[in-house]
C-alpha cells in the first residue's frame, strides 16, 4: 500500500493551531446550551459523568495519537482501518466520518442562520446560510494555513467566553458571595434551600437521583466529546507531527476536562441544581445573576461563534477524509486533485455542494425539526461507529507492529486493557440510550441498519472500477 504514502497536502499547521482546531472541535454549542439536560437528570453527579467520558475520550486520543505519530497520513483513522485491517473497514471509517460530519454541518449552518436572527430577524434563515456557507468555503479553498487561522481565532472567543464564566464564578464565590443569593460551594451536596424544591430529599446530596441518574445523562455527555478526533485529521498537514501530535493529543483532554468540569461546578455552586431548568445555560445564568444586562447578546455570540467553529471544521475534516478515501481507492481518483496550495479541491467542492442542501432546507421548510430529529439519529448512530473503529484499528496496528519488533515513539497507555475498556464503555453508552427513559432507542436501531446500508454501498462500488476523471 505504498501509493497512500503520496500526498499533495502541505504541511502549514502549527502546534497553536493543532491545539485550538482540536479544543474548538469539542468546545460546541453542547457545552453552552445542552449541558442543562444533562444536570436535570444527574444532578452535581454530572461530574463524574464528565470525568468519566473525558478519560474515556483521552484513551481513544492516545490510541489514535499513537499512530497519527507514526503515520501521519491523509484519512488518519480510516487510512489505518484500511492498511491495518482490510478494505471494508477503511471504507466504512472513512464513508461513516464524511457522512457524519456532512450531517453536522448542515445542522451547525441552520443553527448559525437561526442565531443571526436575533440581530437580524427580518433577514430570513435561508439567506443567511447562504452567506456563511459562501464565506466558511472560500476560507476552506483557500489554504489550509487560512482554515487553521479562522478556527484558532473561533476557538479564542469559546475559551475566553470559558475562562471569564470560571473566573467571574470563582470570585463571586469566595470574594463576594452576597452578590448572588444562595451561591456557596454546599450547593454541590446538600439540598435545596430556596425554591419549589426547598427540604425535598428527592433533590437533596451529591447523587440525587442514583446512579440511574448518571447513566441516563451519559449518552448527552459522551457525545459532548465528540469532535476531538480532528488532531488526526490535521496529522497529514502538521508541521513536525512528531513532536506536536503527542502534544496536542495530551494536553488537549485534560484542558477540555477543566472547561467542562471547571464550568458546571461553578455553576453548580452559585446556583442549586434543583433551580435550574433543562434550558439553562450556564452563561445565562452567571451574567443574569450578576446584573450583566448584556447577558443574552453575549451568549447569542458565542454561540453562533461555536457553531460557525464546527461547521467551519465539518468543511475542513470532511474534504480531507474523502481525499484520503480516494487514495486508498475507495472514493472515484478525481478526488485525488490538489490545487497549487495544497488544497483538496475537488474533495471540498463535493462536501461543501452536499452541506449546501441547508440552504433550499432552509428555504423550503423553515420549521424542518422532525428532518432535522432524524438527521441527529444518524448523527448519534455514525459517532458510535467511528470511536469502535479507532479503537480497533489501534488494536490492529499494534499487533502488526509487534510482529515487525517497531516500537513505536507515543504508545498508548494500559494497551492492549484500555481498548476493550473503551470498546466496552462504548457499548454500554448504546445500551442506556436503549433505556425507556432515555428514549433514544430510534438511535440505537439505525447503527446496525447504518452498518448493512455502508456494507451494500461497498459491495456496490466493488462491482464497478473508479478511473481517473
Amino acid at each position: 500500500m505504498n501509493d497512500l504514502q503520496d500526498t499533495n497536502l502541505k504541511r502549514t499547521l502549527k502546534n497553536r493551531h493543532i491545539q485550538l482546531i482540536a479544543l474548538g472541535g469539542a468546545i460546541g454549542t453542547g457545552l453552552f446550551l445542552g449541558t442543562g439536560s444533562a444536570i436535570f437528570v444527574a444532578g452535581p453527579a454530572v461530574l463524574v459523568g464528565y470525568l468519566i467520558s473525558g478519560l474515556m475520550a483521552f484513551l481513544i486520543m492516545r490510541q489514535l495519537g499513537e499512530m497519527d505519530t507514526e503515520e501521519p497520513m491523509a484519512g488518519s483513522f480510516s487510512y489505518f482501518a484500511y492498511k491495518y485491517w482490510g478494505d471494508f473497514p477503511g471504507f466504512l471509517a472513512g464513508w461513516n466520518y464524511w457522512i457524519l460530519y456532512v450531517m453536522i454541518g448542515i445542522a451547525e449552518l441552520t443553527a448559525v442562520a437561526v442565531y443571526t436572527q436575533y440581530w437580524l430577524p427580518n433577514i430570513p434563515t435561508w439567506k443567511t446560510a447562504l452567506f456563511f456557507f459562501s464565506l466558511i468555503s472560500v476560507v476552506n479553498i483557500a489554504a489550509v494555513k487560512t482554515y487553521g487561522e479562522m478556527e484558532f481565532a473561533f476557538s479564542i472567543v469559546k475559551i475566553t467566553a470559558i475562562c471569564a464564566m470560571i473566573l467571574t464564578g470563582v470570585y463571586i464565590l469566595f470574594f463576594d458571595p452576597n452578590l448572588v443569593a444562595g451561591a456557596t460551594i454546599k450547593n454541590l451536596w446538600q439540598a435545596a434551600r430556596v425554591g419549589e424544591h426547598a427540604g425535598n430529599l428527592a433533590f437533596s446530596g451529591f447523587l440525587p437521583h442514583g446512579i440511574i441518574g448518571v447513566i441516563m445523562a451519559m449518552p448527552v455527555i459522551t457525545f459532548s466529546f465528540g469532535g476531538l478526533e480532528l488532531v488526526g485529521i490535521t496529522a497529514a498537514e502538521t508541521e513536525n507531527p512528531k513532536k506536536t501530535i503527542p502534544k496536542a493529543v495530551n494536553q488537549v483532554v485534560f484542558r477540555i476536562l477543566v472547561f467542562y468540569i471547571g464550568s458546571l461546578a461553578v455553576l453548580l455552586s452559585l446556583c442549586h441544581w434543583s433551580d435550574l431548568k433543562i434550558t439553562d445555560s450556564p452563561f445565562v445564568m452567571i451574567f443574569d445573576h450578576t446584573g450583566f444586562k448584556y447577558a443574552a447578546w453575549t451568549l447569542n455570540f458565542i454561540i453562533l461563534t461555536a457553531a460557525l467553529s464546527v461547521y467551519n471544521s465539518c468543511i475542513y475534516s470532511n474534504s480531507r477524509m474523502l481525499y484520503g478515501l480516494a487514495l486508498q481507492k475507495n472514493a472515484p481518483q478525481i478526488f485525488t486533485k490538489t490545487s497549487k496550495r495544497g488544497v483538496p479541491t475537488a474533495s471540498l467542492l463535493l462536501s461543501s455542494t452536499l452541506t449546501f442542501l441547508v440552504v433550499p432546507l432552509n428555504y423550503f421548510i423553515p420549521n424542518w425539526v422532525n428532518v432535522f430529529q432524524i438527521i441527529m439519529s444518524f448523527v448519534v448512530a455514525c459517532a458510535i461507529v467511528n470511536w469502535w473503529m479507532i479503537t480497533i484499528s489501534h488494536l490492529k496496528f499494534k499487533k502488526q507492529k509487534k510482529l515487525e519488533h517497531f516500537k513505536t515513539s507515543f504508545p498508548s497507555p494500559f494497551y492492549p486493557c484500555s481498548n476493550y475498556i473503551t470498546l466496552i464503555f462504548y457499548f454500554f453508552i448504546l445500551i442506556a440510550m436503549a433505556l425507556p427513559q432515555i428514549s433514544m432507542a430510534k438511535q440505537v436501531i439505525a447503527v446496525p441498519i447504518w452498518l448493512l446500508i455502508v456494507y451494500f454501498g461497498y459491495k456496490i462500488t466493488r462491482k464497478k472500477v473508479y478511473i481517473a476523471i
